[in-house]
């Protein structure tokens, strides 16, 4: 009996050693039959409407801006400079003189400088190639016949009080007094003819001088609220009925359609 059990189990043993892989029996295997898992295809066709609404989007609002950088480029190139100071320096009108003067300006690079510095009375100036926006002022009256940097310095020996106090300052400074806007705005009262401050481009005329800020601005250690000053020029080619700026804001003179970016604080017109 015992013989014949090892015999079976020994043949049942041989039976299922020679069965293929994967092979089970119910009793030994009870579920659903494995499967391979399914691959998910890619969907192209998602991402190239992905990528082409992308690409559209840039276009429709990315044009304007490219366009608008190429036009700017375009009106205020070396040859549009050239043809406005060759038509306003010959003006008999002594603000469009003054709006070549620093027109020219723009056609060289300055270096971005505020710092206090010694100079020579009157007619003294810093170095050509440095500068900031009370300079460009300054040297575009200079250009055609009025020393600021004289003219600032005589009012300020008269009403010293009158001025802005500045830290550090108890008496008049050829140095530096001419080279503030808060001076130059308050001299400009003083001795030029003072104009509405409204946003109407057409009250803004070649050679006005301007006392600019941005909105909210606040104010600096002196107690003055931080001030840009820039002079009226026109337009090039077809913007010239436009008031346009030449300033220097950070950088170096640029000519440039901005004066409604700014708070208008002072117009001024001062002829000599």
């Amino acid at each position: 009996m015992l013989k014949y059990v090892a015999e079976t189990a020994c043949s049942e043993m041989s039976r299922r050693s020679n069965r293929p892989a994967g092979f089970y029996d119910a009793i030994e295997y009870i579920g659903p039959r494995p499967q391979k898992p399914r691959r998910s295809k890619p969907n192209f066709f998602g991402g190239w409407v992905i990528l082409l609404i992308a690409i559209g989007v840039a276009f429709v609002f990315g044009r304007p801006l490219i366009d608008s950088l190429k036009a700017e480029q375009t009106v205020t190139s070396i040859e549009n400079v050239d043809r406005s100071i060759a038509r306003l320096s010959t003006s008999g009108l002594f603000g469009e003189r003054l709006a070549a003067a620093v027109l020219q300006q723009t056609k060289s690079p300055v270096s971005y400088d505020d710092t206090y510095r010694q100079i020579s009375y009157p007619n003294g100036d810093i170095p050509v190639k440095k500068g900031r926006a009370e300079d460009v002022i300054i040297r575009g009256f200079r250009a055609v016949g009025t020393d600021l940097q004289q003219l600032v310095h005589e009012d300020m020996e008269k009403c010293f009080r009158e001025y802005p106090t500045f830290v550090g300052s108890s008496a008049p400074d050829t140095n530096i007094d001419h080279r503030r806007a808060a001076n130059l705005m308050r001299f400009f009262e003083h001795k030029g003819e003072t104009l509405s401050t409204s946003r109407n481009p057409s009250e803004y005329l070649p050679g006005d001088v301007v006392i600019l800020s941005h909105p909210g601005a606040h104010t600096d250690v002196d107690g003055q609220i931080e001030m840009h000053i820039a002079i009226i020029v026109p337009g090039p080619a077809d913007h010239s009925s436009e008031p346009w700026v030449v300033h220097n804001l950070d950088s170096t003179p640029k000519w440039e359609n901005v004066l409604l970016d700014f708070q208008i604080l002072g117009h001024y017109r001062f002829e000599r």
